[in-house]
Parts: C-alpha cells; sequence; structure tokens
C-alpha cells in the first residue's frame, strides 16, 4: 500500500501540474499568510513566553509575525498554533480537516533554509495537499468517530510528503519520511473542549514532526516495508473500514487535485457552524425579522456536526468558536461572524448568550446522508405564529461557492496586520511572482 501511494504521489511531476493549479497553490499560501499573521498577534504573549522558555533565541527560520527567528521545527510548531487559533484557516469537507496550516507551517521553515524557490514551495505544497487530503478520506468518518483529530493524525503524513517533495528525494527517501511521520502521528479532538487553547497544537505539533521526519527520511533511516497497509499500520491503527482507493486509484477517486478541492473561511469559528451561520445572515435580512419576537431557534444539519458543536454554555473564545448556537446568535444579532464577533467583548454579551441559549441542534437524517459530498443545514426561527426559514447547501469559500480574488484579497488585508502598501506587496509577490521565501518572510515580520 506504502509503494502504491508513493508511486502516484511521485508522478505527479511539477511540469505536469496545470497552471490553474499552481495558481490556487498560490491562494492558498495567501489565505496561510492571512490566518498565521493574525493567529501571531493572538498568541503573541503565550508563544513568545514559550520561546523564550525553550531558548530559541536564534534560528534558521522565521517566526511568522513575531520577528524572531527558531529552529525549523520550533519555527514550524509555533507557526501552526499561530495558522489554526483564529479558525479562518482553509480545509476540506470529505476529509474533515484542516491542510495548509500544517502544509505550508511545515514547507516554510525548510523552504527558508534550504533557499528553495517559489516553485519548489508550492509543488511541496501541491503534493503536501494531495497526501494530507487524500489518507483523511481514505480513514474518515471512522478517525473522527475514535476522536482523533485528522488535521494532526493526516496532516503530519502529509506535511512531512509535502518538504519531502520540495526537496526532491528519491524513492527510499521518500518512503523513510512517510513512515518515519505515520509513526509521529498524532492528535485527539478533545484539545477543541472546555475553551482549551490546545486544538492548535494539533496543527503545530504535526508540522513540527513533519520537519523531524522529512530529515530523518533525507538521512534514509530504514522503513518498514508497508507504513500505511501493514497489519499494524496507520489504517488498522486511525479506522476500522479504511477507503483504500484514496491512496491506490487517483484517476478514480478524484477528477481535479486535491487542493482544488479545499475550501477557504470567511467565519472565524468551526467550519461545522458556517452553513448555519450563514441561514441565520440570510434570515436576519427577511422583512419582518425582529431579535426582540424570536422564541426559539432549531438548527438541522448533518451528525457529524451535532456532537462538540450543540453547547450553549460558552466558557470563553475558543468554547464559542465551537459552539454552533453562539455562531448563530451572533450572526444573527450582529450581522457577521468574523474574527471580530469572537472576541472577548462580544463572547461576553448578555444579549447574544441568551439568544443562543434558544437555539437546539438536531441531526437531520437528509443532511446526514448527503455528508460529506454536502454540508448542509437549514434553520427555523420562530417568532410568535410566524416562522422564518432558510438552508445552506455550500456556505461561503466551498469549490461550488468561491471566495472571489477580490474576497481573498480583503480577508488578507483585514487580517495581516500591515500597512496597506506592506500588504499589497505581498499579495502581488505571492499571487503573481517567483519570490524568494528569504524575503517574503521577512516582508512579513
Amino acid at each position: 500500500m506504502t509503494d502504491l501511494f508513493l508511486n502516484n504521489l511521485m508522478a505527479i511531476r511539477p511540469e505536469s501540474i496545470p497552471a490553474d493549479v499552481y495558481r490556487h497553490a498560490r491562494a492558498c499560501f495567501l489565505d496561510y499568510l492571512a490566518c498565521t499573521l493574525a493567529g501571531a498577534r493572538y498568541f503573541s504573549k503565550k508563544t513568545t513566553e514559550y520561546l523564550d522558555e525553550m531558548g530559541a533565541e536564534i534560528g534558521v527560520a522565521s517566526v511568522l509575525g513575531l520577528g524572531r527567528k527558531a529552529s525549523m521545527q520550533t519555527a514550524a510548531l509555533v507557526n501552526g498554533l499561530n495558522a489554526h487559533v483564529i479558525e479562518l484557516d482553509d480545509g476540506h469537507r470529505k476529509g474533515a480537516l484542516h491542510v495548509g496550516a500544517t502544509v505550508f507551517s511545515a514547507l516554510l521553515p525548510v523552504a527558508e533554509k534550504e533557499g528553495l524557490s517559489a516553485q519548489d514551495l508550492l509543488y511541496g505544497a501541491i503534493i503536501g495537499y494531495e497526501t494530507t487530503i487524500r489518507l483523511a478520506c481514505a480513514v474518515q468518518p471512522g478517525n473522527k468517530l475514535r476522536g482523533y483529530h485528522a488535521t494532526g493524525t493526516c496532516g503530519t503524513v502529509g506535511a512531512a510528503m509535502g518538504i519531502a517533495t520540495a526537496l526532491h528525494f528519491d524513492f527510499n527517501q521518500m518512503k523513510s519520511t512517510l513512515s518515519a511521520a505515520v509513526t509521529s502521528a498524532a492528535g485527539v479532538l478533545e484539545m477543541q473542549e472546555d475553551n482549551a487553547d490546545l486544538k492548535p497544537l494539533n496543527v503545530g505539533r504535526a508540522a513540527m514532526d513533519a520537519v523531524s521526519a522529512a530529515y530523518l527520511g533525507k538521512v534514509r533511516f530504514k522503513a518498514p516495508n508497508d507504513a500505511l497497509g501493514g497489519k499494524r499500520g496507520f489504517f488498522k491503527v486511525m479506522t476500522d473500514e479504511p477507503k483504500t482507493q484514496f491512496v491506490t486509484e487517483f484517476a478514480k477517486t478524484s477528477e481535479k487535485m486535491m487542493i482544488e478541492q479545499a475550501y477557504m473561511k470567511s467565519y472565524a469559528s468551526c467550519r461545522h457552524t458556517h452553513p448555519a451561520i450563514e441561514c441565520a445572515l440570510q434570515i436576519r435580512k427577511k422583512d419582518g425579522f425582529r431579535l426582540d419576537a424570536v422564541d426559539s431557534i432549531v438548527v438541522h444539519t448533518y451528525k457529524l456536526a451535532v456532537s462538540g458543536h450543540d453547547h450553549t454554555e460558552i466558557l470563553g473564545v475558543s468554547s464559542a468558536k465551537m459552539s454552533m448556537p453562539y455562531s448563530v446568535a451572533v450572526a444573527l444579532v450582529t450581522g457577521d461572524a468574523g474574527l471580530n464577533e469572537f472576541s472577548e467583548k462580544y463572547v461576553g454579551d448578555k444579549e447574544i448568550l441568551v439568544l443562543a441559549k434558544k437555539v437546539s441542534v438536531v441531526a437531520d437524517d437528509e443532511f446526514t446522508a448527503l455528508c460529506p459530498s454536502k454540508r448542509a443545514a437549514s434553520m427555523e426561527v420562530v417568532c410568535g405564529e410566524k416562522i422564518y426559514s432558510a438552508r445552506v447547501d455550500y456556505p461561503k469559500g466551498e469549490p461550488e461557492n468561491p471566495l472571489t480574488d477580490e474576497e481573498l484579497n480583503q480577508k488578507f488585508r483585514a487580517l495581516c496586520g500591515l500597512d496597506a502598501d506592506v500588504a499589497e506587496k505581498i499579495v502581488k509577490m505571492v499571487m503573481k511572482e517567483d519570490f524568494a521565501v528569504e524575503n517574503l518572510v521577512s516582508i512579513c515580520n
């Protein structure tokens, strides 16, 4: 199984990848930079203290947004934490995971240290997405049902293969890298409970371990025969019913490259909440709708979106980002669900918290059957004798309803925290030029 997967991945040569796919990879990279720079500000006190405690005074790789350098592994860890903390990073609905936060957090320190070209960085990212998403599609929904966070499990392997690809490893180096990443793969979903700060660690740890795995592969640590398909391999450990065709039959499982199927986020909460948020935004605009008349709100959605996302007791910002009732309530009250609406100011707002307690989240058989091809939701808001309703099948940012170039640029400008002219320079570099990675990260800092 491992050899089949590697042969399929290595058959994707850089010159065979269409220009549109490279352009999409650039867009994913810009989205990653936006989220990471914003996350660096959000987590700055904690991550700065962490760097100080670890003695990370000098290094070869940049910690984005903090103006510091560290080892490749430490930079990957901290950038990964920052990339995911604001919950605006990209993902994949069938794989039920985030992708770019792990892949780019692992690739960027290596690219900076090794002096890789933009072309090599983007080629590595494309294969990183391909690996991550294919493995996630192969192990879901079993991986999530076992309590694993696929961003951590599959992301470790995908990010490592992205590095190995960018560094143009041979087959044996690739196999060693993949095997080292498989035994490093970890991450549990309990980290999102109880207003905990540690869910982003599933991203950062995956990126850090991916760097280590790649350099173990580079020096050719001998790999087992089949780290994926062996009797105690990845598929046996991670799920009950692996869909191994995603590893063995690329052409039959997707007409497009996986990076083209990634979604980008407009709202600063778990992706499972986004269809309901858009239902709320639609209902808010309906004639005659009044917040003070709301008696109850019912969200119908797919089963996997209910558990862990239906809580009405909001313990803080992290708790709010995982709560569909809060996400719906803040959207109804403010007309938005961006980074600002998931800040302490709004998370403590009594009107929003009271409204959130009126929200029930129900698993719907129709939507469960549609998932993961569609992650849909409908909503009914009861106001006395009047009922307002809405349904959303593809929230903003899905491949079927993508962000426009201008919307992506606006997202970057809004999140990056940089002067307008600097932000515009970065957008131009990433989207149009053969940039030097060292120069780009210097400008970001």
